[in-house]
């Protein structure tokens, strides 16, 4: 591999996130028939946020066919950005500029929730505020990043140009422009959601796992969830939050699920000092995105497909770090790592790189929220908020821009 190394231990298809301290979470197995407020389908980060959420004046069930977090969560690279997948400049054309605006700051004021449970509930995720820079590509040259930067900034968002000149003195990257944002954060997905579920434990929710639902059947009162384990789980209200695993009765126009692959390095590798506050992407696709570890790992993701099952495919995985390795090394050239975790998963995007968290259509007393593309612990935190106002008799003054 150009400009990599590889352990001779090199953990490959196991994601760095498996292996991360502190990820137990009090689960039980399924072996009564249950009632409950709301019962949440995934023990995921997006399931945990809404328990966490939830459990605060509700009884909450969370069921999980897998252990928690081993779904999606763990092949997360953990880039939490306020920076949506489509520039706003481009969303504004997608969806109209009073709503793209509208996305841009309730993501950025996502960000900031999130940083303030985790501190208000003391979990330790190694949670880092981060700047992001966001690099002309093949997909939006330098003229289109200036005109995304004046955009951003009109609507109060921290973000700034950069030109060549001093992208390269600055941050010693031969590009032909950036936009550089701040706002940002990095942590660990795995103990985040794990911290997520115990403080709602704490509340009195209760995981079960392994536990799979095979039908959803709604009335005027509320959802009988049926399951393998043959009791079954009755809820006021049923969330399904399966990540990029879309529930077959829940229509999904405009999303699909792809492939990534990601690598982390060992800990303690040299690299410039900036790169231990920043987030890296770019305008390109596919985009390559990197960043380090508070360990000094450098994590490295990229090289989407439109496949949702090629990243299974374990002699692709050996195949795709290479190719990532040697953008890093074209982008970064006195870059040198010795990888230690290489890893794949499914990822969902939308046309427009938002979500769709709503009520499920012909199912009373569902909802659904999937399709989180590249911010997926950031819309996390957006879903949690929304369908809980829902539940709770109000609504959220941005709940239409996620509408399926």
């Amino acid at each position: 591999m150009t400009g990599a190394t590889l352990k001779r231990d090199l953990r490959t298809g196991r994601s760095l996130w498996a292996d991360s301290p502190g990820l137990g979470v009090p689960v039980r197995p399924l072996e009564t028939a249950v009632s409950v407020d709301v019962a949440i389908v995934g023990a995921g980060i997006s399931g945990a946020f809404m328990a966490h959420e939830l459990s605060r004046d509700h009884s909450v069930a969370v069921l999980d066919r897998r252990p928690p977090l081993m779904g999606s969560t763990v092949a997360s690279t953990a880039l939490l950005q306020w920076e949506i997948d489509l520039p706003l400049t481009a969303l504004a054309d997608r969806i109209g500029q009073a709503k793209a605006r509208r996305a841009y700051l309730r993501s950025r004021s996502a960000i900031d929730d999130l940083k303030r449970i985790v501190a208000d509930d003391r979990i330790r995720c190694g949670l880092k505020d981060k700047a992001t820079l966001y690099l002309a590509g093949d997909e939006y040259g330098h003229r289109a990043l200036a005109a995304e930067a004046d955009a951003r900034a009109a609507i109060g968002l921290d973000s700034a140009y950069i030109g060549p000149a001093d992208l390269r003195e600055r941050f010693g990257v031969d590009r032909t422009g950036a936009v550089l944002s701040h706002g940002s954060a990095s942590g660990d997905p795995a103990r985040l959601a794990a911290g997520l579920l115990r403080r709602a434990a704490d509340r009195g929710a209760k995981v079960y796992s392994p536990v799979e639902v095979l039908e959803a059947v709604s009335d005027p009162d509320g959802v009988t969830l049926l399951t393998d384990a043959h009791h079954p789980v009755r809820a006021g209200t049923v969330i399904f939050c399966c990540g990029y695993e879309f529930p077959k009765a829940v229509p999904t126009p405009g999303a699909k699920v792809i492939s990534t692959w990601a690598m982390a390095s060992t800990p303690r590798q040299r690299c410039p000092a900036w790169l231990r506050d920043t987030l890296v992407w770019e305008a390109s696709d596919p985009y390559l995105y990197f960043r380090m570890g508070g360990d000094g790992r450098l994590i490295v993701g990229g090289e989407d497909e439109p496949s949702p099952t090629a990243h299974a495919d374990k002699a692709k995985l050996k195949r795709k770090c290479a190719t990532i390795t040697a953008k890093l090394k074209r982008l970064l050239p006195d870059i040198e790592f010795e990888i230690d975790y290489s890893w794949a998963g499914a990822f969902g995007e939308s046309a427009t790189g938002l979500p769709s968290i709503g009520p499920v259509p012909d199912m009373d007393h569902a909802w659904a929220v999937m399709g989180f593309g590249g911010n997926g612990i950031t819309y996390s935190v957006i879903a949690s908020q929304i369908v809980s106002a829902a539940i709770r008799g109000g609504s959220d003054p941005d709940a239409d821009l996620y509408r399926p």
